[in-house]
């Protein structure tokens, strides 16, 4: 069973992600499984039938009834919200054709949520090349998502229980990170990661610890400038508003395990200074959450795998995990 129960049974909507990846393989195999929430597959049902087949797996796939109750998902079935893939798919093999489906699939999705049908997004992993490949300016779900529901911010925060990591910049090149780092998007990248840990994380008083962009956090100046002038005025600012802030601190320190017990988060400031701390701390089991969104939405960690797609050597535990923290948030967010 999943390690976050409630008493209400929540309705998870999840994506098909990219078809000729992982995704199908990894909702076959947790298909498999008891869990406490309603899981609904969005996207082409074939797709999962001919992956079930392929594995010589039992799965009963019904069209999902939103006029009844959620009700806890029963092994070997699955519920399903229809939308139709634009042609055939072959496990491993990138097709452009099917791009506009992966995008059709996140946006009946947001659409779901947004009328209230189901109560969170689950997405497996989509490729962000073949999307773009196809003619689709794609640079990743938080992106679509934020342009979708016209957030303000998005922040992308990865958990385990071990760390919570938030990014200030996501998928963005290295070179074009400095010029990104300023007080207005730091403000409000750390207001959002601050109001998201109290709503839907249950932190009163959220710490945050924040890593400096540059080696040794600028080392007062003699690795970079970007810490005395951006970084520091910008929290001493928000902590005059009251906020519990950690920073700059060197980026090499700031994720030892002996300092994790003093923060709530840690915001790094470019992708892979946050992301490869967290997933060496437990790569099988980070999650990815988007906060700054009306709705909850939980991602696994890893990408298309396409060449592990058509077997069964795909590693569920991420995509476990991500349903399970999506339902321990819809709880979290009920109660406030």
């Amino acid at each position: 069973m999943d390690k976050f129960n409630s008493e209400k049974v929540w309705r998870l909507a999840i994506t098909c992600g990219e078809p000729a990846g992982i995704g199908p393989d990894l909702i076959v195999a947790i298909a498999q499984q008891a869990h406490s929430a309603e899981l609904v597959y969005v996207g082409d049902p074939d797709i999962l039938a001919q992956r079930a087949a392929r594995h010589d797996l039992l799965l009963q796939l019904t069209p999902v009834n939103f006029q009844q109750p959620a009700t806890t998902h029963e092994p070997g079935h699955l519920k399903f919200f229809a939308v139709p893939s634009a042609t055939s798919v072959t496990p491993g093999q990138l097709d452009t054709r099917n791009s506009a489906y992966v995008l059709a699939v996140l946006q009946a999705a947001c659409e779901l949520c947004e009328r209230g049908e189901v109560d969170a997004m689950v997405t497996p992993p989509v490729h962000k090349g073949v999307i773009n490949e196809a003619g689709f300016a794609f640079s990743g779900h938080t992106e679509f998502l934020q342009q979708y529901f016209n957030s303000p911010q998005v922040v992308m925060l990865m958990a385990n229980a071990q760390i919570k990591v938030a990014l200030a910049t996501t998928h963005l090149p290295l070179s074009q990170v400095p010029a990104a780092i300023t007080a207005p998007l730091l403000t409000r990248v750390i207001t959002t990661l601050h109001h998201d840990l109290q709503q839907q994380f249950g932190l009163p008083r959220p710490r945050i610890r924040v890593c400096g962009l540059n080696p040794h956090a600028g080392e007062q100046g003699h690795l970079g400038r970007e810490e005395i002038d951006v970084m520091i005025p910008c929290l001493q600012a928000l902590r005059q508003q009251g906020l519990e802030l950690e920073g700059p601190v060197a980026g090499d320190t700031a994720f030892l395990p002996n300092q994790l017990g003093n923060c709530d988060a840690i915001l790094a400031m470019y992708h892979d200074q946050g992301l490869a701390a967290i997933k060496f701390a437990d790569f099988a089991q980070t999650v990815n959450i988007t906060l700054g969104l009306p709705i909850i939405r939980t991602s696994v960690d890893h990408g298309t795998a396409l060449e592990l797609a058509g077997s069964l050597r795909s590693d569920t535990r991420s995509l476990q995990s991500a349903i399970g923290w999506a339902q321990h948030l819809c709880a979290q967010r009920r109660r406030n």
